[in-house]
């Protein structure tokens, strides 16, 4: 099995360690020189390319069977270059990879938009509240429109991310003794590192396509998780001022169960805090 991961961050290097385990040829991509030797570890083969390059991305996707899109932005003002673009190349190569079976994207649950805590499914319509988040719903528009008979297409839509050195007591590090704005009772939606991975090889054993969100079942508030992680951790609880409009460009309680319904069953349901 030839696959390959364009775009070899924190998710993307997981699985390349993963799927290197189960014996894959591996091939990792990034946009930054220095990471190579690191990425050498995991993959047995390492490409230095971004993702405006549609030579490059193609030298890396020949022979390819599947390939996983776990691209990030580096900044606020990369998302076009970083999602959009990348994703359009990719897709104007795809005819040209007859091996190529399956595409994977990790994207985000944020195109929802703010449905003020309303309950989401994969059918629910997008609506970005922010520019970015109307280049990630750009971004599977472009991918969607590449799937073909011999191409399957998955977009996973993934909560925030947190697990192995991205514990939650490190996200949020800055916010206990502070006051925060609004009331903390918007809807949060996380997924652990274990399942992306695990979720990503399920997608890739049994040929799923389509559009499918990536949450784990805990659905806390705001106010719960931060109140939950300060105990936890003896830390100063975090106080709220309702007089305040929240920040959170997005509230919606996104539904897993479609992914469930799938045969996935998660290895962490409730957040580890």
């Amino acid at each position: 099995m030839n696959v390959a991961i364009i775009g070899c961050g924190y998710v993307g290097k997981a699985v390349a360690q993963y799927w290197q385990k189960l014996g894959f040829v591996v091939t990792a991509t990034t946009t930054t020189p220095e990471k190579v030797s690191e990425l050498e570890a995991v993959a047995q083969r390492v490409v230095v390319v971004k993702g405006n390059n549609p030579e490059g991305l193609k030298s890396v996707l020949e022979n390819q069977d599947t390939v996983l899109l776990s691209v990030g932005a580096k900044s606020a003002n990369g998302y076009e270059e970083s999602y959009l673009e990348t994703a359009q190349n990719l897709v104007s190569i795809l005819p040209q990879i007859e091996s190529l079976r399956q595409l994977i994207y990790t994207g985000s649950y944020s195109v929802y938009g703010d449905k003020n805590g309303s309950l989401v499914d994969e059918k629910s319509p997008v609506a970005p509240e922010n520019s970015n988040g109307k280049i990630l719903s750009q971004t599977e528009e472009v991918l969607l429109s590449a799937s073909t008979e011999n191409v399957g297409i998955c977009i996973l839509r993934l909560g925030g991310i947190y697990g192995s050195g991205r514990e939650l007591v490190k996200i949020f590090r800055n916010a206990p003794g502070t006051t925060r704005p609004g009331s903390g009772e918007d809807i949060t939606n996380w997924i652990h590192l274990d399942d992306i991975v695990a979720a990503i090889e399920f997608v890739r054993q049994h040929r799923l396509q389509g559009i499918y969100n990536l949450v784990d079942d805990a659905h806390l508030t705001s106010r719960e998780l931060l109140d939950r992680m300060c105990e936890k951790h003896n830390l100063p609880k975090v106080l709220w001022d309702s007089s305040l409009k929240s920040v959170r460009p997005y509230n919606a309680l996104v539904s897993n169960q479609k992914i469930k319904e799938a045969g996935y069953q998660l290895i962490h349901p409730q957040m580890i805090v």
